[in-house]
């Protein structure tokens, strides 16, 4: 997948020194485990809090997925939860429908399937570039929501699909009142995915993608295929924007349309831009800023919280274009340098 020069592989230094500072990308740095750790904290000291707690988790995975195609490929796209509601409906029909109880088998379905129609979506939509990308993909989420809509018996349509009932994980950690289990389930999955992302962005492959980002006419120059790889990044995040559905039907144990709907895919979109895009971890941080704002904001007011979070985009926007984690590496880089 990846495009070689002709004279850069022709010079064995070059060579190892590209391998080299890809390898220096794979290390991981210190305050790289904070968000973790954190994570795990909360485990412990906001019990009460982990059903909310799960949400924002997946709301994270969700959020990556985006990252991967936005941040990394270039793809700009408002159909994504297409992807989330396709693993959503998957895992909750698994149970629901099929008497496929087992919760880890039903996840990874939902993210095989949610894989295999964003690459075939992709064949098609991926030619296009601009606006008429983003109203294909727009199209695209809102067809995948009637379609919802009308298979009633299936999706349960308006009323929304019940009845999911996942079994114990590994037989023995069911889903009990407060979440603690689904937590740790979303956490290890949330952890195991990041690294899979973080590998594949520091890769060769990684590389191409944001060279076809930045100059996607001089990628073809050099020989790559473009669009192959566009179509597999965007599979790869589709897939994981599948599994984040399929936690959510398996830890909410229903599904309603609103899994497809353009608000989540603008929600994800918002959050992704707060926390900064092309980042990986701002996905971490915007959808943990994006949750308390929503939460506090409702409570200050109920009818009018989504302009405090408009007024938060649109400061973040104009004075921090790398989102708030881009604003903390700018406020930290004058001590690194003195260090």
């Amino acid at each position: 997948m990846a495009c070689s020069h002709g004279r850069a592989a022709a010079k064995p230094g070059l060579a190892v020194t590209g391998r080299a500072q890809i390898a220096a990308r794979h290390r991981w740095r210190p305050v790289e485990a904070l968000p973790w750790l954190l994570a795990i904290g909360a485990f412990f000291v906001v019990p009460d809090y982990l059903f909310l707690g799960t949400q924002v988790l997946i709301l994270i995975l969700f959020g990556l997925s985006l990252d991967l195609i936005l941040g990394y490929a270039g793809i700009v796209t408002l159909g994504h939860a297409a992807y989330f509601g396709i693993g959503a409906y998957v895992a909750g029909m698994l149970s629901a429908l099929l008497g496929w109880h087992e919760p880890l088998t039903g996840l990874l379905l939902a993210g095989l399937i949610a894989a295999a129609f964003g690459w075939l979506s992709g064949l098609l939509l991926l030619r296009y570039h601009g606006l008429a990308l983003l109203m294909l993909t727009l199209a695209v989420g809102i067809m995948m929501m009637e379609l919802a809509n009308v298979l009633e018996a299936w999706t349960g349509g308006f009323d929304g699909l019940y009845g999911i009932t996942p079994a114990p994980l590994l037989g023995r950690f069911e889903n009990d009142l407060f979440g603690r289990n689904y937590y740790v389930y979303s956490l290890i999955v949330l952890f195991l995915v990041f690294v899979a992302c973080r590998r594949l962005v520091h890769s060769p492959f990684g590389l191409v993608l944001q060279g076809v980002r930045d100059n996607e006419r001089r990628m073809r120059a050099l020989g790559c295929d473009v669009l192959r790889a566009k179509v597999a990044a965007f599979a790869i995040a589709a897939g994981i924007a599948g599994l984040a559905g399929g936690l959510f039907a398996q830890s909410n144990a229903f599904v309603t349309l609103d899994v497809l709907s353009f608000m989540r895919s603008g929600t994800v979109l918002v959050m992704l831009i707060l926390g900064g895009v092309g980042r990986l971890y701002g996905a971490f941080v915007g959808a943990t800023v994006y949750y308390l704002l929503e939460d506090q904001l409702a409570k200050f007011s109920p009818e009018f919280w989504q302009f405090g979070v408009g007024l938060v985009l649109v400061l973040v926007v104009l004075f921090a274009r790398g989102g708030l984690l881009g604003l903390l590496e700018a406020a930290a880089t004058p001590w690194r340098r003195s260090r």
